[in-house]
């Protein structure tokens, strides 16, 4: 779990006729890793693309186009079918040819229905004008302009303009036309030249005759005759896809598995009469392979396991993510990563990749983060309804998401959405209502919140148990990046990774001991005093003790790390591990939500330090059954019918509230405790995706 499957490098060679075959036999099998020649051994070259490569790439372009312009969907593809060559030569040129035609069609009605807008909307205000369009246009003598504006200015305009002889201003709301005859002499333009600098809008008069609403008529009339032949083209289509959306997403298949077959060569060192490939592949899946390739050539190709990757890196690796050249003419690559994981654990994965996929010489700490981030989320939300909606809403992103990360966030969901039910079960709360503290732990839940004032000290209690989840959580960070630095040497895991570890547990068993008790908070030492372990701080000699131990640590970072470690050390120390205090503030203010929510519905009172909904009698009735209580609100529950139904909006919105901010404040809080403080310990990343060389077929098959 820790680490990935273990991987084989393997190559295969032999002469370039039975090239094919391997490529096949390789194919299918969906095992081998392919790695690209780098044109290191001499004589050799990279390999050329099979005979009908291109072909088939630009068959595969075009029925990728034609799904593209029927919108086909996996839910259109139907049963899975065997496509012919034949089938591709006829079928397939049939249906491109109905397709392109209908294509062009709508292309050219679209094209003519945008034109008619335009000429609609630039129609309009010639109807609001109301002047029939064969007097706006024709005249030798007489200029005209039509636009929207200022009228008042426009004839200020002309009124004042010395080449406008007479004019005249018809206008109706903003819309005006303006008629102009100019003084002879006057340029072409002069009706124009004597708007210039005013604010209109003008307008193209359409070269029509008749009046502007039987022009617009017409006009709409003609946009309805397009939208008509437009609706019958999409129906057509429509028709297309229905038909032949199988054929076409088998057709793509078929043609994809072509191409990647034929540009395998591509991946291979070749000479005039032989080839040999490289790739990597699952040792567990190795001789399998092997042996299918023996099955099908013979003697005719020789198959070798090259090396069977360990997981330490090799001595010639340089440092972190750099490689240099192997002695055989190789690559000092990575392998491919094929992370191993149990299922439940594997939605996990998902989040680790949001930050990086591990390489091959890391540890994969998908079951760290599996067995600590719904433990997190859990704790901050902890009750019972919220986490019976994460899990059913979980639950059906797991079963019904076509992405996978979706789907793998849907897996989170559920798991954190289960540890949120046994909290709230601890915590005896369902929406914030202590109802399984009353039915099944009889008053007295395993655990508290700390919202009440009768058990605040559990709220103390959870800042120091935050803080202990830190050095736990952080310890084992540091601890894996000890563990892995072990590799370069006792002295570089000592200086460089249990440093950091030594200083920062040290420093904090010295805070939680009496050494210097006065100038620390009680809580340190309270907050446990009454729980089962009775902790009220450590002697001050084992304080002292501890101090001049994380000294020690603190000074081999000084050492390792010079001055950025100085800084980084003493800070660090500090402010990662109080980060984890979120963890209660979040839990607190969750709680608190849930409670004012219920609190403005139901109303609630206070006895000898205990808050009480009153969900079933108002506060005239606890009055006379409890005199000692206080009001702490009445409840919209128990007014007038206005306040009873918003009451209600409060109640569904303020809990549907609590519910969102769950996921977008405690479950982002506990992924920045895992990515920021955890895998920043430790966590390099950088593998490269495992991609067999292969094809999973859904609509096609060879039986």
């Amino acid at each position: 779990m820790l680490r990935p499957e273990q991987m084989s490098k393997v190559s295969v060679t032999g002469t370039k006729n039975v090239i094919r075959d391997v490529i096949e036999v390789t194919h299918d099998q969906r095992v081998v890793h392919l790695t690209d020649y780098d044109e290191s051994v001499e004589g050799f070259s990279s390999g050329n693309p099979l005979e009908g490569a291109d072909e088939a790439s630009e068959k595969l372009v075009t029925v990728r186009s034609l799904i593209n312009i029927l919108d086909v969907s996996e839910e259109d593809a139907g049963p899975a079918r065997i496509v012919t060559d034949e089938a591709l030569e006829e079928e397939f040129e049939e249906v491109r040819q109905q397709v392109n035609e209908l294509d062009d069609r709508r292309d050219a009605i679209e094209g003519d229905l945008e034109d008619i807008e335009e000429e609609i909307a630039a129609a309009e205000p010639f109807v609001e004008l109301g002047i029939d369009l064969d007097l706006l246009h024709g005249y030798e003598n007489l200029d005209v302009v039509v636009g929207s504006g200022d009228t008042d200015a426009v004839g200020h305009a002309l009124a004042d303009a010395s080449q406008i002889q007479s004019y005249e201003v018809f206008s109706e709301g903003d819309v005006f036309a303006a008629v102009a005859y100019p003084e002879s002499g006057a340029p072409e333009d002069a009706l124009s030249e004597a708007l210039v600098g005013l604010d209109i809008e003008r307008y193209a008069i359409p070269d029509v005759k008749g009046s502007p609403d039987e022009y617009l008529e017409h006009l709409e009339h003609r946009k309805q005759q397009l939208e008509s032949d437009l609706e019958s083209v999409e129906s057509d289509l429509e028709s297309l896809r229905l038909e032949h959306a199988g054929f076409l997403l088998a057709a793509e298949e078929k043609l994809s598995i072509e191409v990647q077959k034929a540009e395998a060569p591509l991946h291979f060192a070749t000479t005039e009469h032989a080839f040999f490939a490289e790739g990597w592949i699952p040792t567990k899946d190795y001789e399998g392979y092997a042996s299918a390739l023996k099955d099908a050539l013979g003697e005719r190709i020789e198959v070798e396991e090259l090396e069977r990757a360990e997981y330490e890196p090799p001595e010639h690796e340089i440092g972190h993510g750099e490689q240099e050249a192997a002695t055989d003419g190789g690559t000092a690559d990575q392998p491919p990563v094929v992370q191993d994981n149990p299922k439940v654990v594997e939605p996990f994965e998902m989040l680790v990749r949001v930050i990086n996929r591990p390489n091959y010489f890391d540890l994969d700490p998908t079951i760290i983060l599996f067995l600590t981030f719904p433990v997190f989320y859990g704790f901050m939300i902890g009750d019972v309804g919220y986490g019976v909606l994460y899990t059913a809403a979980g639950w059906l992103m797991y079963t019904r998401m076509d992405s996978d990360a979706l789907a793998a966030l849907g897996g989170v969901t559920v798991i954190s959405g289960v540890a949120t039910i046994v909290f709230g079960i601890l915590y005896g709360e369902v929406f914030g209502f202590h109802l399984i503290s009353e039915y099944v732990w009889n008053g007295h839940p395993p655990l508290h919140k700390g919202l009440m004032p009768a058990n605040a000290q559990w709220a103390r209690l959870w800042l120091i148990v935050s803080v202990l989840a830190a050095l736990v959580h952080l310890t084992l960070g540091y601890g894996i990046d000890t563990y892995k630095r072990l590799r370069h040497g006792a002295w570089d895991a000592l200086t460089e990774g249990a440093s950091w570890a030594i200083l920062m547990v040290g420093l904090w068993v010295w805070i939680f001991s009496r050494a210097m008790e006065s100038a620390k908070p009680a809580l340190l030492f309270d907050a446990l005093s009454g729980q089962p372990l009775g902790f009220t701080g450590f002697s001050p000699t084992v304080g002292w003790v501890a101090l001049g131990i994380g000294v020690v640590g603190y000074a081999l970072l000084i050492y390792a790390e010079g001055a950025i470690g100085a800084v980084e050390g003493a800070l660090n120390s500090l402010t990662h591990v109080l980060s984890y205090t979120r963890l209660a503030a979040v839990m607190l203010a969750k709680g608190g939500m849930a409670f004012v929510v219920n609190l403005l519905f139901f109303g609630a009172y206070e006895t000898e330090g205990e808050f009480h909904f009153m969900t079933s009698h108002g506060w005239s009735y606890v009055q006379s059954h409890h005199p000692e209580a206080q009001l702490m609100f009445g409840g919209l529950v128990h007014g007038p019918i206005t306040a009873v139904i918003g009451g209600l909006i409060i109640f569904v919105l303020g809990h549907a509230l609590v519910l969102a901010l769950g996921v977008t404040s405690a479950g982002l809080q506990a992924v920045r405790l895992e990515y920021v403080e955890f895998f920043g310990k430790f966590y390099e990343g950088g593998g490269e995706k495992y991609e067999p060389f292969g094809h999973q077929r859904t609509y096609t098959t060879q039986d």
